[in-house]
């Protein structure tokens, strides 16, 4: 959906991850659909120029990236952390949209009206709302959390078409439609864990219903989003209409404070806002933790760190607990290796991760 970025229109990410559905998988004995022959090209701008009609669906989420939740990451961390998520999904064929999601005790639901972005939180009794306007500097929430098919597809094959041998391989059936499947994998010269991307393409919207990211020797999906439920035709206008809930904290998205000093000093109070090294399947992501986030070794927080958020669950003790200790001429640290990556976290609050193997993260953190 080139209209709006937040529902169809695509990890993580680097989005990327990777998803699971045994519930989309075909019925035993069914056979793949028949279907009028398409290029990869021809698949491949269907995808980056996705532009749904009006649907209703439900998306279900299902990944064994191997990653632990990591602190901050809200809804995106969730998703990413393992385990089966679903989200219920509504648009109207133009702009609006509606994303409802379980948070926590409770449910997140985004609404997008056309002119205002409302995030409720059902469990805080919290709204947050993000003007459309262009000048109104805020940033306006993702409410899918990175987890919708479209928006997954059009990230990857983006970032990686131009470093990627791209087919397609036959057809399949998802959510009740026919699809043909669209494969990218990488070419011999790239650095990665990962053994290709596996997108699914609606044969008559030509809009992504499921993306697979599939990791070297593995037979199962590291990741795998997709439809698992999916109706098309005009939906009920109320869907993309909000009323704040009685006694609900209702606050304005703040904008970026761009004043703040560009100093090293204040990089380290602040942290830094990730930069990426490399492209195609061996980009590295490069970011710091804000000064006084690692916290103390594990086991020797107080109180006080527990408080902060800087005690046994946060980024160092998680690292001690299940990384592996690392050092090099860029310092010490700890690496943590999942089917379908790595992510290195120093002891000074340097953080680097990707698809690839710990050799390309070292690399980047000598070269930072």
């Amino acid at each position: 959906m080139r209209r709006r970025n937040i529902a169809l229109t695509a990890s993580a990410g680097i989005a990327a991850g990777a998803l699971g559905l045994s519930s989309l998988a075909l019925p035993a004995g069914a056979q793949d659909p028949r279907l009028p022959q398409v290029s990869a090209d021809e698949l491949v701008a269907s995808v980056m120029d996705s532009d749904p009609p009006a649907l209703s669906g439900r998306v279900t989420v299902h990944n064994e990236l191997g990653l632990p939740a990591l602190p901050g990451t809200g809804e995106a961390g969730e998703l990413l952390a393992g385990g089966d998520k679903s989200l219920r999904v509504w648009y109207d064929g133009q702009q609006r949209q509606r994303i409802s999601m379980p948070s926590g005790n409770g449910e997140t639901t985004v609404v997008d009206d056309g002119n205002t972005v409302w995030k409720w939180d059902s469990a805080q009794r919290t709204v947050v709302k993000h003007p459309h306007s262009k000048d109104s500097g805020t940033e306006r929430p993702e409410p899918s959390a990175g987890a919708e098919p479209g928006e997954i597809a059009q990230r990857l094959v983006g970032k990686l078409r131009e470093t990627s041998a791209v087919r397609v391989d036959g057809t399949a059936s998802v959510a009740g439609r026919d699809a043909y499947e669209l494969v990218l994998t990488p070419k011999p010269d790239e650095r990665t864990k990962l053994r290709e991307v596996r997108i699914a393409v609606d044969a008559e919207d030509r809009i992504p219903l499921r993306v697979e990211v599939n990791a070297n020797g593995s037979s199962e999906p590291a990741l795998r989003a997709g439809f698992s439920e999916l109706s098309t035709g005009p939906q009920d206008a109320e869907l993309f209409q909000f009323t704040p809930p009685e006694n609900a904290r209702v606050r304005t998205a703040e904008k970026p404070d761009t004043t703040k000093s560009e100093s090293p000093r204040s990089d380290r109070r602040e942290g830094t806002s990730p930069r990426v090294e490399g492209d195609g399947w061996d980009t590295v992501v490069l970011s710091r933790l804000p000064e006084g986030a690692m916290g103390p070794p594990s086991g020797r927080e107080t109180d006080e760190d527990e408080q902060r958020g800087t005690g046994s669950t946060g980024p160092r003790a998680m690292a001690e607990r299940v990384g592996s200790p690392i050092s090099g001429s860029w310092g010490h640290g700890w690496v943590i290796n999942s089917s379908v990556g790595s992510a290195v976290l120093t002891s000074d609050g340097r953080v680097a991760a990707g698809a690839v193997p710990q050799q390309v993260l070292i690399e980047a953190l000598r070269d930072s």
